[in-house]
């Protein structure tokens, strides 16, 4: 099984990026599939994952699924800043109940950089 993040880059204050996370080798369901993000010098945090966000990115980001693909999106807008990070995509298998904690997932992606610039 592997997860493949990309889409991410340098983007400026206000500007917008789309990730993607495409998974080969087992196709996972709708509530599977999640989103974090690691900040130098901070704990790896919980972004998106079915319909729940981080406060700081509610009303910029959406989490969305292509299934025919087996890949999730992180649409990203307005982007500040803070949001500067190396993001995660991750898949639980099974599906748990709870879902914005690290041990959660079973599978991870590689990791995309974006920097936002002021």
């Amino acid at each position: 099984v592997q997860l493949q993040a990309s889409g991410g880059g340098l983007v400026q204050s206000g500007g917008s990026l789309r990730l993607s996370c495409a998974a080969s080798g087992r196709t996972f369901s709708n509530d599977a599939m999640g989103w974090f993000r690691q900040a130098p010098g901070k704990e790896r945090e919980f972004v998106a994952a079915r319909t729940y966000y981080l406060d700081s990115v509610k009303g910029r980001f959406t989490i969305s699924r292509d299934n025919a693909k087996n890949t999730v999106y992180l649409q990203m807008n307005s982007l500040k800043p803070e949001d500067t990070a190396v993001y995660y995509c991750a898949a639980q298998s099974p599906v748990r109940v709870t879902f914005s904690r690290i041990y959660e997932y079973d599978y991870w992606g590689q990791g995309t950089q974006v920097t936002v610039s002021s």
